[in-house]
């Protein structure tokens, strides 16, 4: 009983489809592989990319960004 069955699974499957509707469930599937597959591309961009961007950091992290602050007046 401490174990998960098939059956346990198939249970809880169609609770989930009876609650969601297969159209949502399956928007969602798209969803989250469409999320996944542009993970996967910017993981490439960036290992592909990594010595430029190592490069401009390291070029950075001597510089001063100088500015002013403000404060927005309320006219109420």
């Amino acid at each position: 009983m401490g174990t998960w069955s098939i059956w346990h699974w198939l249970i809880v499957l169609v609770i989930v489809m009876l609650v969601f509707g297969t159209k949502k469930l399956r928007n969602m599937g798209q969803d989250l592989g469409g999320a996944v597959k542009g993970f996967k591309d910017g993981m490439k961009e960036g290992s592909q990319n990594g010595g430029d961007a190592n490069k401009q950091v390291a070029d950075q992290a001597g510089t001063t960004i100088e500015g002013e602050a403000r404060k927005e007046q309320n006219k109420s």
